[in-house]
C-alpha cells in the first residue's frame, strides 16, 4: 500500500472514531476521575471501544504512511481527521454544519494539498537510541503527572504525547517485525499513546469536544513537524519549502478556528441520543 493512500484511510478512520468517542465520552457520568480512571469506565461501554478501534485502526495505516512520507504530512494529514469528524456528524449524528466550519474545511484542504504537492517521500534517518528514549520517555512519563495539575492543559498535554508517538514511529516504521517488537522506541510510542489516549478521554469530557481535539492537533503537527524536520532528515520537494510553511500554517490554523468555532457540547451529548 502505498504511504498515500495509508495516509487517507487512516484519516477516515480516525475521523469515525473522534465521532464515536465523542459521544461516549460526554454520555459517561460524573463520578470523580480523570485519566486512567475515565478510561476503565469508558472501557464498558461498547461505543466508546468502536471509537477506539477506529483510532488504533487510524494509527496503524498512520504507523504506515510514515515508513515513507514526511511528519509534516502524516499528522497534518491526521489533523485533518477533525474536519472529517465534523461532516460524518451531519448525516450520522444531526450535526449542523455552518458557514465558518465550511471556510476552515475549504482551507484544511488547501493546507494538506499543498503539503502532499511538496513533500518527497524518504526514509527517516535514525535517532541515536539512547538520547531518543531518554528524552522520549522522560517526556511521557511527566504527561500523566502534569494534566492532574494543569488541568486546562489536558488538551495540549494528549497534543505533547501523540507527537512523542508520531517522531517514535517515524523511528522505527518499516522495519522487520522482529526488530520492531524489539526495539525500545516501540515500547516508549505504545506508552505514549496510552497517556494521549487518557488525556484525550479527560479532555472530551471536561469541554468541547471539537476543541479539545482541535487544540491536541495543533501542537502533535507543530512539535512533531519541527522534529521531522530539524531531526529525523524529512525531505521538502526543492523550491516549495514555502509551501510546507503555508500548508502547515494552514492545518494548524483551521483546526485552531474549527475549535474556536466548536458547537456546545451538551449538543454533542443531544446527537448521541441523550435527552
Amino acid at each position: 500500500m502505498s504511504g498515500h493512500l495509508a495516509l487517507a484511510v487512516s484519516t477516515v478512520l480516525y475521523g469515525l472514531g473522534i465521532v464515536a468517542q465523542t459521544v461516549a465520552a460526554r454520555r459517561a457520568d460524573d463520578r470523580p476521575g480523570t485519566g486512567v480512571g475515565l478510561l476503565a469506565r469508558l472501557a464498558s461501554d461498547r461505543l466508546y471501544l468502536l471509537g477506539f478501534s477506529g483510532q488504533l485502526g487510524g494509527f496503524a495505516f498512520a504507523f504506515l504512511a510514515r515508513a515513507e512520507l514526511p511528519l509534516y504530512l502524516v499528522q497534518a494529514g491526521s489533523s485533518t481527521a477533525v474536519g472529517l469528524a465534523t461532516v460524518i456528524g451531519v448525516p450520522l449524528l444531526g450535526w449542523r454544519i455552518r458557514r465558518v466550519e465550511i471556510a476552515v474545511l475549504v482551507v484544511m484542504a488547501c493546507g494538506l494539498l499543498l503539503l502532499t504537492g511538496a513533500a518527497a517521500p524518504s526514509i527517516a534517518e535514525e535517532l541515536p537510541l539512547v538520547p531518543a528514549v531518554t528524552v522520549l520517555g522522560a517526556l511521557t512519563l511527566v504527561v500523566l503527572p502534569l494534566a492532574r495539575v494543569l488541568k486546562g492543559a489536558t488538551p495540549v498535554l494528549a497534543g505533547l504525547a501523540f507527537a512523542v508517538v508520531a517522531v517514535a514511529a517515524r523511528n522505527v516504521a518499516g522495519k522487520p517485525v522482529t526488530d520492531l517488537l524489539l526495539h525500545p522506541l516501540t515500547w516508549v510510542m505504545v506508552l505514549a499513546a496510552f497517556a494521549g489516549q487518557a488525556c484525550l478521554a479527560t479532555a472530551l469530557q471536561r469541554g468541547s469536544a471539537t476543541s479539545a481535539v482541535a487544540s491536541m492537533d495543533a501542537t502533535t503537527v507543530v512539535i512533531s513537524s519541527v522534529a521531522g524536520l530539524a531531526l529525523m532528515g524529512d525531505r521538502i520537494t526543492p523550491g516549495r519549502e514555502w509551501w510546507v510553511v503555508l500548508g502547515v500554517l494552514l492545518v494548524v490554523s483551521g483546526v485552531l478556528v474549527l475549535g474556536s468555532a466548536a458547537r456546545p457540547a451538551r449538543e454533542l451529548v443531544d446527537a448521541g441520543g441523550e435527552r
